[in-house]
């Protein structure tokens, strides 16, 4: 995975905390630190809820480089413990899965609101101590910007667009971004804001669309497809996410959001079809659901900024091959979704999907 060098004044990064670190952006974003930053030490702090596997970074045991802390972003005592020598936070955990909001938004609102706010008031103390000076970068999303037209493909969200969030999981994040925004303003705080695009890659949960799309086919199982399958998504693999994040942490602006896309902008039905070609099966295997509330229709991000000031673009992310490697990695592990939807997956599919895996 090539990475472009920093090029501000910064002393290099020596220490950094990562917060869900075990789950898909957080455990590719830890290796991602170990292998293109081998002299910072990288301290993973996850709760391991259902999202959250350490399978993910199994490649890492024994790593001196790296250390695994077990914790709740909400336990503040425990969070200005880790921040103590930290260069910088990467703020990446999160309840992320729209309809899993739909279904109950109350822990969206716990880990996302509360835990932001949890670690931005560890990192003020701990800054009031002496024991941090760095960087708080939060990890957004695009959907903090709700929803554009179809018919207008011209139009794309930039960083001042307005929030406009359409979904629960999106009212968390945007006022989780609200309120990073509040600690620079109010108190100084040295804050980063990443919003990406829709992510894939290795290590994504079976829930969302590829993985367990992927999943269901190798296991002779129809894809759940959502309406007409025209909601337009802007893809963009995690590698490409992780690389920006490293830029924006060393290179950004204080105080800016930054906008990370795909160039990538596929519907899901385009989409369906593609990992069906892949997989060598036909229009059949597609079976068409209700609609999910509040479904926007489209998101596509501008990221004239990020381009301009910090010289990155997306790499990896180009189509088809880029999805055609993140469908053989699901093939090549199949050991590493099956214990996953096994258990708690099988009663959640079911109650979404109205059937079982």
């Amino acid at each position: 995975m090539p990475d472009r060098p920093a090029t501000s004044a910064r002393p290099p990064l020596r220490r950094v905390l990562v917060t869900g670190g075990c789950g898909f952006i957080g455990s590719n974003l830890v290796r991602y630190l170990r292998t293109q930053r081998p002299g910072c030490h990288v301290v993973n702090l996850d709760a391991l809820t259902y999202s959250g596997n350490p399978e993910n970074l199994a490649d890492l045991a024994g790593d001196t480089g790296y250390t695994f802390v077990h914790g709740d972003i909400r336990d503040r005592a425990l969070v200005e413990r880790l921040l103590e020598r930290c260069d910088a936070v990467i703020h990446a955990a999160a309840e992320t899965h729209v309809d899993r909001a739909i279904m109950d938004s109350r822990p969206f609102m716990e880990t996302n609101v509360l835990g932001t706010q949890t670690m931005l008031d560890a990192a003020l103390h701990a800054r009031e101590r002496g024991a941090f000076a760095g960087v708080f970068l939060h990890v957004s999303t695009d959907e903090v910007y709700g929803s554009l037209p179809a018919d207008r493909p011209d139009l794309r969200f930039t960083e001042t667009s307005p929030l406009h969030p359409n979904n629960p999981y999106a009212a968390s994040k945007a006022s989780s971004d609200l309120l990073v925004a509040t600690c620079r303003n109010t108190f100084g705080l040295e804050t980063r804001v990443a919003r990406a695009s829709n992510n894939f890659g290795p290590y994504q949960f079976p829930e969302k669309i590829i993985p367990l799309f992927v999943t269901n086919l190798v296991q002779g199982l129809k894809v759940p497809l959502y309406g007409d399958g025209l909601h337009v998504r802007d893809w963009l693999h995690v590698d490409d996410t992780c690389e920006a994040i490293l830029a924006i942490l060393e290179r950004g602006r204080a105080g800016e959001t930054y906008n990370i896309g795909g160039h990538n902008e596929r519907s899901n039905l385009e989409l369906t079809r593609s990992i069906l070609a892949i997989l060598g099966k036909g229009g059949e295997m597609i079976r068409h659901v209700a609609d999910r509330p509040g479904h926007d229709r489209r998101y596509a991000t501008d990221t004239a900024k990020i381009e301009r000031e910090l010289g990155w673009r997306p790499t990896r992310s180009a189509w088809p091959a880029a999805l055609e490697r993140t469908v053989r990695w699901y093939i090549d592990n199949p050991g590493w979704w099956q214990r996953i939807r096994a258990g708690a997956y099988r009663d959640y599919y079911r109650r979404q999907y109205g059937e079982t895996v």
